[in-house]
């Protein structure tokens, strides 16, 4: 857990946008995205079934052989990590449909996986300024890895899994993960 979320008791919540922006095109959201996940490797994070999925479906739109340099970064990262994927449960579903529990304009894909952060006093990390459409929700963005520093490194396995898995750069970035990916 990062200094950020020691002593706040919520869940950590990832969604698709995190996850893929380690593998984003735009350097600041990459390694912003990566060292979220390199702080929180010994901690706990809470992903929706839903945004692991999304994650998929962009991946499988790749040809095989960059998905076959992506999947062992991924399989280790879940192997090592303790990621609960977790469904939707009714109150999170009521939360969503609510038009006083989420906004109403979010797309719904994000109305379910707020509704699921809030009944779960979660809070939820996030890219750039995918945060922005989230103003006064217990969502939060990643910070921009200071400019200078060495870029935070995995350990070993794993951190030659992701440069290998690097031959996939996504258009992460701002907006570019919103409903539908």
């Amino acid at each position: 857990m990062s200094a950020d979320d020691i002593g706040t008791g919520r869940d950590v919540f990832i969604d698709a946008a995190l996850f893929l922006g380690m593998h984003s095109a735009d350097d600041t959201v990459r390694v912003a995205a990566k060292a979220f996940f390199v702080r929180h490797l010994d901690g706990r994070v809470v992903m929706s079934l839903e945004q692991v999925g999304r994650c998929d479906d962009v991946i499988w739109g790749y040809s095989r052989e960059l998905q076959d340099l992506y999947y062992p970064f991924m399989d280790h990262l879940h192997t090592v990590m303790d990621i609960s994927r977790e469904g939707y449960d009714r109150a999170d579903v009521r939360l969503a449909l609510s038009d006083t529990g989420t906004p109403p304009w979010l797309p719904f894909t994000d109305r379910m996986l707020l509704g699921q952060v809030i009944n779960r006093k979660g809070l939820l990390h996030t890219v750039g300024g995918r945060s922005e459409a989230f103003d006064g929700l217990p969502v939060r963005a990643v910070a921009d890895w200071p400019a200078g520093q060495p870029e935070p490194s995995f350990p070993e396995p794993l951190e030659r899994l992701y440069r290998e898995s690097l031959a996939l750069r996504l258009p992460v970035g701002p907006g570019a993960l919103s409903e539908g990916v």
